[in-house]
């Protein structure tokens, strides 16, 4: 059994609370989670988005039971969160499962350079609302007949994936980023590139995305 020996309490429960805004867009969520001494990153994919999120959680102190150096290994996002033990600042590491495809293509870890053009917090949360109360005013506007799931996924990908100012950030990941509680009141913004990807990095977690057009040249299998 691997213990992660979490920061604090309330390191501890950032990390229930992503597990579970992950769990609320799919059941099956799984994550992969990479540490290195008392660091651990902890990726998802909520399908809606068609994002990654990253989540870095502190560690106390390294895990125990015969991980000496890394921990890398996709496991059930529901199962993990069972074993968050608030309280204690624990969690126990789940069973590995077969991860899904997106688990073996990750943004690398280094290279990434600062991205002008983001606009300030208050604008990107107003982008995010209006955003969706445009995505409700043409959803009702449909006549009953056309409401069907492939076209409110019409609407929802006209609209989500739509750039935020002059950058080529997609709204879906500030979308993404409100969502699983990245994009708070307090806190820096700063958006990122490395090679195709881009990273809106929060104090509280990160959305990357690949950016369309520019291949499998950049893109980082471990």
């Amino acid at each position: 059994m691997t213990v992660l020996h979490l920061a604090d309490e309330g390191e501890a429960a950032d990390l229930a609370a992503f597990l579970s805004r992950l769990l609320h867009y799919d059941r099956g969520a799984a994550v992969r989670l990479q540490a290195a001494g008392t660091a651990l990153a902890v990726f998802g994919r909520p399908p809606s988005f068609e994002v990654l999120a990253i989540r870095a959680v502190r560690l106390a102190k390294p895990y125990e039971n015969g991980l000496d150096v890394t921990l890398d290994v996709t496991v059930s996002a529901g199962e993990l969160l069972e074993s968050v033990e608030e309280s204690a600042a624990t969690a126990v590491v789940p069973d590995a499962v077969t991860g899904p495809p997106w688990a073996g293509v990750l943004p690398p870890r280094g290279g990434w350079r600062p991205v002008p053009g983001l606009p300030a917090p208050d604008a990107l949360r107003a982008m995010i609302g209006s955003g969706v109360a445009e995505f409700r005013s043409r959803t009702q506007e449909l006549a009953e007949e056309r409401r069907t799931r492939a076209e409110l996924d019409r609407i929802g990908r006209d609209i989500w994936s739509r750039t935020v100012g002059d950058t080529h950030l997609p709204v879906r990941a500030v979308h993404a980023a409100q969502s699983l509680g990245f994009l708070r009141a307090t806190g820096e913004l700063a958006l990122l590139s490395s090679g195709a990807w881009l990273r809106l990095r929060t104090p509280y977690g990160s959305i990357a995305v690949r950016r369309a057009g520019l291949g499998a040249l950049d893109v980082s299998v471990r």
